[in-house]
């Protein structure tokens, strides 16, 4: 596998952009080596500047679950941006995808669309907190909602005491108010309401984690989660910015049989375009300007080629076979735990559907601290042989695999010839 012009293109990089990359994950740290550039993109496959080709597993981080350049997305972009780029006002495109998306997500009254995941968290933190008039959150150990600075906070010594900042920049004050329990463990989330009675706005949680590899929850955990908060006036915040639209034609939550007071969504409802969005009951969205007390505003929000994209890639996924994309999920990891086995590695393969990921090790990993066992310097490895074998996976053992919907039969037994050879490689 050549790299030459990735290689060159990183060291130009590096003169301009902070680390030569947009986003830390990009710049390979964790699995050494240079970053690849990539040119292009067409259904499964991805190719980099040096014309190396690749089965894509990561999809962008996601949104772009019907695979790159998808004739549908792509007609819709193209059509709306014949007509312009944005108008900073109201479009037909996003009344038709806010329906869609109730479709999809019952639970919700209304929606207000916004840019980014992360964007849809913080506007759902402040939401929350003005309903119930309380400040405190709880958020899980190893979940990720964004960089915003209530929840870019690491797990402190104790369950029931206050978070210390994740990042420099972010000041003591804006987590004081941020508690962190155990992903799995309901007792953690027991402790901190009898430590903090009547002091907690919301419970913040990934349904299934992503961003310490895929973790799922134990059985009955986010219904004991749901029976909890509302229990305790507690808003139920659900971040399906991953979760939606990976295992069935809506999110976790229909499929765990739970509804969350709000849920914020991301990536796959803009079709890979900049999207987030969050959505609840009337009377907690009627609390959002221009109707209530709640301000929040974007420019670009609802932008119409990100509509157009959004509502096209959703219209896509209401056609598909989720039964089949499930199976497909679950041969991808029959193949990873086959394939090691031959090849005398540890490895533990959690899957929710369309999202997978194989841990290093030999321990069952359902939260943060059993994610943390896995060998890193092996996963190296066996990133780097399986770029070689041509399969793109996270650069990272934390970071979820997202398999392309519309991989076909024989694609699929490409990805896991391809698997076989990159364990072979790291015997």
């Amino acid at each position: 596998m050549e790299l030459k012009q990735s290689a060159q293109l990183f060291e130009r990089a590096k003169k301009s952009l902070v680390g030569g990359v947009n986003s830390p994950v990009r710049a390979f740290n964790s699995v050494g080596g240079n970053p690849l550039f990539i040119e292009k993109g067409e259904g499964v496959h991805i190719y980099d500047v040096d014309g190396n080709e690749y089965i894509d597993l990561i999809g962008s981080y996601g949104p772009l679950i019907l695979g790159h350049a998808h004739p549908s997305a792509l007609e819709a972009v193209k059509n709306a941006a014949d007509k312009s780029f944005t108008y900073g006002a109201s479009t037909v495109g996003e009344v038709e995808l806010a329906e869609l998306v109730k479709v999809a997500f019952p639970q919700m009254d209304k929606v207000r669309f916004v840019n980014s995941g992360t964007e849809a968290v913080i506007s759902a933190i402040r939401l929350t907190r003005a309903f119930t008039g309380k400040n405190k959150i709880i958020k899980f150990a190893g979940c990720y909602h964004g960089h915003s600075d209530a929840l870019l906070v690491a797990a402190g010594s104790g369950l029931a005491t206050l978070n210390i900042p994740g990042s420099q920049g972010v000041p003591q004050a804006a987590v004081q108010d941020t508690l962190i329990a155990e992903f799995n463990d309901l007792n953690s989330v027991k402790k901190l309401i009898e430590t903090f009675p009547d002091e907690i706005a919301g419970v913040f949680i990934e349904p299934v984690a992503g961003n310490m590899g895929v973790v799922v929850p134990e059985q009955d955990f986010m219904k004991g989660l749901r029976e909890i908060t509302k229990a305790n006036g507690i808003l139920l915040v659900i971040d399906e910015v991953m979760t939606g639209f990976r295992k069935k034609f809506g999110g976790a939550q229909d499929y765990f049989g739970i509804q969350g007071d709000i849920t914020c969504l991301g990536k796959v409802i803009g079709g890979g375009m900049p999207v987030g969005a969050y959505g609840a009951r009337a009377e907690i969205m009627d609390m959002v300007s221009p109707l209530g007390g709640v301000y929040q505003a974007g420019t670009l929000s609802g932008n119409p080629i990100a509509m157009a994209c959004g509502l096209a890639t959703l219209k896509e996924l209401q056609k598909q076979d989720y039964d089949r994309a499930d199976q497909m999920g679950k041969a991808i990891k029959d193949c990873l735990e086959q394939e090691a086995a031959k090849a005398g590695v540890d490895i533990q393969v959690n899957q929710f559907g369309l999202m997978v990921n194989p841990f290093f090790t030999n321990q069952k990993v359902v939260d943060f601290d059993s994610a943390k066992t896995s060998d890193t310097e092996l996963f190296s490895k066996f990133f780097w042989a399986m770029a070689e074998a041509g399969l793109y996976i996270p650069p990272s053992q934390f970071e979820a695999w997202f398999l392309p919907i519309i991989l076909t039969e024989e694609e699929l037994e490409v990805v896991k010839n391809r698997i076989a050879k990159a364990f072979q490689s790291i015997k």
